[in-house]
C-alpha cells in the first residue's frame, strides 16, 4: 500500500476511533463514566487518596467532619487544634478560560472565595467558626497570569473574610505563598490553610443516629449576603463540567487551559459556549460561565446562627463536596443514610447531565446536586434549622432519614430513579 494512501488510511481509522469512543461514553452510562475520568486523570470516588492516607492517624474523632488535633499549640487537654488544606481545584481553568474571552477580572473574586469556603465551612461542621488563622498558598504561571489577577485573588479574599465578620464569624489572614511556578502550573493553583484552636466542649462530633432526619439546604439561588444567583457548582467535578459542556473551540484556542496528554475525545466535547445565554425564571443577564463559575457558598452565617441557637440537638453535619450525595458515607458507622425527598434538581446539574450523557447515579456521586449542606438531628428540631435557613434566603427541607444498618450504605430514592451507593 502506497505510504500516502497508508497514511490516509490510519488517519480515517484515528477520526473513526474518536467517533465511536465519544458515541460509547455518550451512551453507555456508569461504565463509560469511569472510562471518562480515567482519560482526564480524575477520580469521582478519591479511591487513591482514601487507600494512601487509610494508616495515617485519623485523629481524636475519627467520624468528625474535620480531623480534630491535640492541643500542641497550647498543651490544654479541654481545647483541641483543627487545620485544614483545599484549593479551589481546576475551577481555575475555567476561570482562565472566561477571564481571557470577556476580560472580566472579576471571575478571580469567585477563585479565592471557593479556596477559601472548601476550608471554612469544613471546619464549620465541627462546630469552628471563630478565630482562625488563615493562610494562602498561590502558585502561577507568570507567562499567562498577569499580576492583576493576583492581586484581585489577594484583594478579594479579604473582601470575603470582611463580609463575614458581621455575621460572627471571625477569621484572620495571616498571610501567603505567592510563587512564580510556571514549570509545573500550566496556569494558576489557588489554595488556602486554615488553623484554629477551640474548646473540645463546642466541637461538633458527628454521631448521627437512627431515628434522625437530615435537614438538607440548597446550594443554588441567593442567598442574603450573595450578590448574584449562584447556580450551585461549589469546587467539586469542575474537570467534568467543563470538558463536557463546553465547545471544542477553547481546546483549540487555549491548549493551555487541559493538560496535553488528555485524548481530544474527551477533551471540551460539549456544545456550549461561555457566552451562551442561559435562561432560568427571575434571573436576569446569566451566561454558561457565569453559572459553572458560581461561586462556592458559604453557609457560615447560617451555621454561626444554628450553632448558637441548636448546638446541642445536631447530632452531624456533612459539607457535601467531593463524593457529592455519598459524602456522609465517610462519617457514619452501622447507618444507612436513605435520601428519598432531593431538593428539584437546578438548572446547572441538569445541563451537565444533559451535555454529557452521565449516568445520574455517577451525577449524585460526583456533584451536590443542588444540596450541598446536611445537617443530622432529632426531627422535634428540623423546623427549626429550616426557618434559620431561610432566615438567610436559603431554600431547606427534610431530605430524608437515618436507619440503623449492619455497615455504612447511602440510597438516594430520586426523581431520576434509585441508587444504592
Amino acid at each position: 500500500m502506497p505510504n500516502a494512501v497508508f497514511l490516509d488510511f490510519l488517519l480515517k481509522l484515528s477520526i473513526l476511533n474518536r467517533i465511536f469512543a465519544a458515541y460509547i461514553m455518550k451512551n453507555l452510562g456508569t461504565m463509560s463514566d469511569q472510562y471518562k475520568y480515567d482519560l482526564r486523570g480524575v477520580s469521582a470516588t478519591k479511591d487513591e487518596v482514601h487507600a494512601a492516607i487509610k494508616n495515617l492517624d485519623k485523629g481524636l474523632f475519627p467520624l468528625a467532619f474535620c480531623k480534630i488535633m491535640p492541643d500542641v499549640a497550647g498543651g490544654d487537654a479541654d481545647y483541641c487544634n483543627l487545620m485544614h488544606a483545599d484549593t479551589a481545584g481546576t475551577k481555575t481553568s475555567l476561570a482562565y478560560l472566561y477571564w481571557k474571552e470577556t476580560g472580566d477580572l472579576s471571575v478571580w473574586k469567585g477563585i479565592a472565595q471557593d479556596a477559601i469556603v472548601m476550608n471554612l465551612d469544613d471546619m464549620a461542621c465541627v462546630g469552628c467558626t471563630k478565630d482562625i488563622l488563615l493562610s494562602s498558598t498561590i502558585g502561577r504561571n507568570k507567562r499567562l497570569i498577569t499580576g492583576d489577577v493576583i492581586s484581585t485573588l489577594i484583594n478579594s479574599a479579604n473582601d470575603f473574610l470582611e463580609m463575614l465578620r458581621p455575621y460572627g464569624v471571625e477569621v484572620h489572614m495571616s498571610g501567603g505563598e505567592t510563587a512564580d511556578v510556571g514549570d509545573i502550573v500550566r496556569t494558576v493553583d489557588v489554595g488556602y490553610t486554615a488553623f484554629a484552636r477551640m474548646k473540645r466542649a463546642d466541637l461538633i462530633v458527628n454521631d448521627i443516629k437512627d431515628g434522625d432526619v437530615i435537614v438538607g439546604l440548597s446550594s443554588s439561588g441567593q442567598s442574603t449576603y450573595e450578590t448574584n444567583y449562584n447556580g450551585g457548582m461549589g469546587s467539586n467535578g469542575l474537570t467534568s463540567a467543563r470538558h463536557d459542556v463546553l465547545n471544542s473551540f477553547y481546546g483549540e484556542k487555549y491548549p493551555d487551559s487541559f493538560d496535553k496528554e488528555m485524548p481530544k475525545e474527551v477533551a471540551y466535547i460539549g456544545s456550549k459556549r461561555l457566552t451562551d445565554p442561559v435562561t432560568i425564571p427571575g434571573v436576569d443577564s446569566l451566561n454558561v460561565g457565569q453559572l459553572i463559575l458560581s461561586p462556592t457558598r458559604t453557609y457560615l452565617p447560617f451555621i454561626q446562627k444554628l450553632l448558637s441557637e441548636l448546638r446541642p440537638q445536631i447530632n452531624g453535619m456533612v459539607h457535601c463536596t467531593g463524593g457529592g450525595q455519598t459524602k456522609v458515607k465517610h462519617f457514619i458507622k452501622d447507618k444507612h443514610i436513605i435520601k428519598d425527598k432531593m431538593m428539584e434538581t437546578p438548572y446547572l446539574f441538569q445541563l451537565i447531565q444533559k451535555e454529557s450523557g452521565t449516568s445520574w447515579k455517577e451525577m449524585y456521586q460526583v456533584f451536590n446536586m443542588g444540596q450541598r449542606l446536611e445537617v443530622y438531628l432529632p426531627e422535634a428540631y428540623a423546623q427549626e434549622v429550616i426557618d434559620i435557613s431561610k432566615s438567610f434566603n436559603i431554600d431547606a427541607q427534610i431530605t430524608g432519614r437515618v436507619e440503623d444498618f449492619d455497615g455504612e450504605k447511602v440510597t438516594v430514592d430520586s426523581v431520576h430513579g434509585k441508587f444504592e451507593y
